[in-house]
């Protein structure tokens, strides 16, 4: 059985922001030091559930207070943060997927989330010009309960 999981993206106002900062990081990273020059988010805690994880996961990244995109989990590895402390690096695909906006309440670090409660996809059919919307309009669609 597919698992996600769901985590606030805290600082990004849209999935353009989020896009842009990861495109970012990459281009570091492939300048950088010889470290990984795949697509990651650290967290201290591990998810116990790797196995369903991979089984087709992805992350769904909450923005401003809906679940806004996803992207999928493609592995974890071990690394550090700033500080030195150890922490699990969830690896990403660097596809980000718009998918119906799903409010959200915030909560501290991740959760995971079933097949059957993760909102579809708006890559194609009639919410195919969902990633074209600006952003606050997406946003205000989905407090309206319209999207």
């Amino acid at each position: 059985m597919t698992l996600h999981l769901v985590k606030l993206c805290v600082g990004a106002q849209s999935i353009e922001d989020l896009a842009q900062w990861q495109a970012g990081r990459l281009a570091e990273a492939k300048q950088g030091d010889g470290g990984p020059r795949q697509l990651f988010h650290t967290t201290y805690q591990a998810p116990k559930r790797t196995e369903e994880l991979l089984d087709g996961g992805s992350i769904y990244w909450v923005i401003k207070g809906v679940i806004q995109a996803r992207q999928r989990l493609i592995g974890f590895d071990e690394g550090a943060k700033d500080d030195g402390r150890r922490c699990c690096l969830l690896l990403l695909d660097p596809e980000l997927v718009p998918v119906r906006p799903t409010p959200r309440r915030a909560f501290q670090g991740w959760r995971y989330l079933t097949g059957e409660d993760a909102p579809p996809d708006h890559s194609g059919g009639a919410g195919a010009g969902m990633a074209g919307m600006p952003p606050h309009m997406r946003r205000e669609l989905a407090e309206l309960g319209l999207l």
